[in-house]
């Protein structure tokens, strides 16, 4: 394992550290529970109040974090979110006329179920990176 993120975890507030821990657990707390529920993943990581409390808790210290390697995790988790939201809506105008013919029903679940594996997929990558005290990568420009 690299030395220079954990070199660098140590310059970081630990609670800071922690506060992180518990956004990503927030957001996994809601795939949890729309994974056992008759809900969809992705409906629960965007209007659950664990999601949505994240969310906030994201942008209410967002600011903390500018120049260390926790930005990374920040805007990994922020984009999550509302990435997903964009995916929700671009599938249910594509579906919604469709389902006139019902392919849309269809194409609406797949849709929805590929969104949530995606948002499954980020919180596992974002949350084992974070144990690893490693940054997320920075998106191509």
């Amino acid at each position: 394992m690299d030395s220079e993120p954990v070199a660098a975890a140590g310059a970081i507030n630990r609670g800071l550290v922690e506060y992180t821990h518990w956004i990503y657990g927030l957001h996994a707390l809601s795939v949890l529970i729309g994974l056992v529920s008759a809900h969809t993943v992705v409906g629960l990581f965007l209007c659950s109040p664990p999601s949505i409390i994240a969310v906030i808790m994201n942008y209410a210290r967002r600011s903390e974090t500018h120049g260390t390697w926790l930005e990374s995790h920040f805007r990994w988790q922020i984009r999550t979110f509302w990435y997903a939201w964009l995916w929700v809506i671009l599938t249910s105008l594509v579906s919604i006329p469709m389902m006139l013919v019902l392919i849309g029903f269809v194409f609406l679940l797949i849709g929805l179920g590929l969104t949530g594996l995606w948002v499954i997929y980020r919180i596992v990558r974002g949350w084992l990176a974070l144990r690893e005290g490693r940054p997320m990568p920075l998106p191509p420009v």
